[in-house]
């Protein structure tokens, strides 16, 4: 019975020990920004996919960390957007959650108004 009462302190120590992406918090911009869509649904309305880039998924005990982790390695793969979004959670005996985020990471089609953008920009 032991074991069920001291296992917190292994999931913290756990927790602690796992590094941080270190695009995270531009990653956590983006986001917030509305310039990196996560969506549940399998489009972006108005924008063309052109590559699937594939499953990203991230878990852990904190869900921010945890979401933007998903995040931070779509944008690794040189992704635009998650689509299919889904999260998962689990409740441990001891009260502490388990979270699992994934989703499918995309690149959209360019549009010739982005083309224009990206061409004054240089």
């Amino acid at each position: 019975m032991l074991f069920l009462l001291g296992g917190n302190d292994k999931k913290k120590a756990k927790a602690e020990n796992t590094p941080r992406t270190e695009n995270m918090e531009r990653v956590r911009e983006l986001f917030l920004n509305g310039r990196f869509p996560v969506v549940t649904t399998d489009r972006v309305e108005g924008r063309a996919i052109s590559r699937v880039l594939g499953l990203v998924c991230c878990r852990g005990y904190d869900s921010d960390e945890t979401f933007f982790g998903m995040a931070a390695r779509a944008v690794n793969k040189g992704a635009q957007a998650i689509i299919g979004y889904s999260e998962n959670v689990a409740f441990h005996p001891d009260g502490s959650k388990y979270f699992s985020c994934y989703g499918t990471a995309v690149q959209f089609e360019r549009d010739d108004k982005e083309r224009d953008r990206l061409a004054l920009e240089v």
